[in-house]
């Protein structure tokens, strides 16, 4: 069997797993945007201070429409329901903690850098481009992604 017919055949195995690893990045996902949705919800003028610190205009109305986004992203994301449509607010929000928070301190995660918003950006990305995969209310509803 020569290199390209067994990279061919591994091609098609792996595949088959290609639903699966979009149900655990939506999960993933959906867990590391559960605790920071609650804590703006639980403590949201504290949270609207720091977005008017940060310079977010109107920040009572951005920490409204931030924790709403997020909570709804994680019931969205777990359930695979209008998956490619909640990716693009989320990816918003990311973008804007990228450039508001993070940026200023570098890549690395041990100094609170971009990189986790950044890969959950990725991940996003991912959702976007490729649905939610066999394991979800999309693919239920909708049928077979395009």
């Amino acid at each position: 069997m020569r290199l390209k017919d067994f990279y061919l055949e591994l091609s098609v195995l792996f595949n088959y797993f290609q639903s699966f690893s979009l149900l655990f990045i939506r999960l993933a996902l959906a867990y590391g945007f559960y605790t920071p949705a609650l804590t703006k919800w639980n403590n949201f003028d504290t949270t609207s201070e720091w977005f008017s610190s940060l310079g977010i205009p109107f920040a009572s109305f951005a920490t409204l429409l931030t924790a709403s986004v997020e909570i709804m992203g994680v019931i969205l994301l777990v359930l695979g329901l209008f998956t490619r449509l909640i990716t693009i607010p989320l990816m918003v929000i990311m973008v804007v903690a990228i450039f508001t928070v993070h940026i200023s301190n570098g890549f690395s995660v041990a100094n609170n850098g971009f990189e986790i918003p950044t890969y959950y950006f990725l991940f996003l990305s991912l959702l976007l481009s490729h649905g939610a995969g066999k394991f979800s209310l999309d693919f239920l509803i909708f049928g077979k992604e395009r």
